[in-house]
């Protein structure tokens, strides 16, 4: 599988596991429900687990576990739905969190520049979207309006 990292198309071996599969990768990701319930023995495994939140997650729940993810997946799991943004945001911004922030699912080339505003790094949209067709939404603007995560200067404080 592939995704976009960093601005850029890379191969990805993450598996997302449902809450009753067990890890059979060296890299996967849980719901925070089975992350809750199954912690120690998910950090048992020694091997790298992620994340995955829903925009009705709260970050709060699992904020002193931060530090135990490479990377965190907000999900979005309709078009219409965007509270993946805020959890973003609040990781970086709230949270300090330093690693991959990953979205997955049903967001479109629109969105991509605005999720790498509030902190997201990488990208897995739905099954069949062209990568290289999200690529040039990265520079899609090169003006913001409003400070965010990704801490680009906004142009009101450009002025001389």
């Amino acid at each position: 599988m592939q995704i976009i990292k960093d601005g850029k198309i890379t191969p990805d071996d993450l598996q997302h596991l449902s809450d009753d599969e067990a890890p059979s990768a060296s890299r996967f990701t849980v719901s925070c429900t089975r992350w809750k319930a199954e912690k120690d023995a998910l950090l048992q495994t020694g091997h790298l687990v992620g994340i995955r939140l829903k925009g009705d997650n709260s970050i709060a729940d699992i904020a002193e576990d931060l530090n135990h993810f490479e990377v965190i997946v907000v999900e979005f799991p309709a078009l219409a739905d965007g509270r993946s943004f805020s959890l973003a945001r609040l990781l970086r911004e709230r949270f300090g969190f330093k690693g991959e922030i990953r979205a997955l699912g049903d967001f479109i080339r629109d969105q991509v520049y605005f999720l790498t505003r509030v902190g997201v790094n990488a990208f897995e949209p739905a099954a069949g979207t062209d990568l290289e067709k999200l690529l040039p939404a990265f520079a899609d603007f090169t003006l913001n309006y409003q400070t965010a995560a990704d801490g680009v200067k906004p142009i009101f404080r450009q002025r001389i």
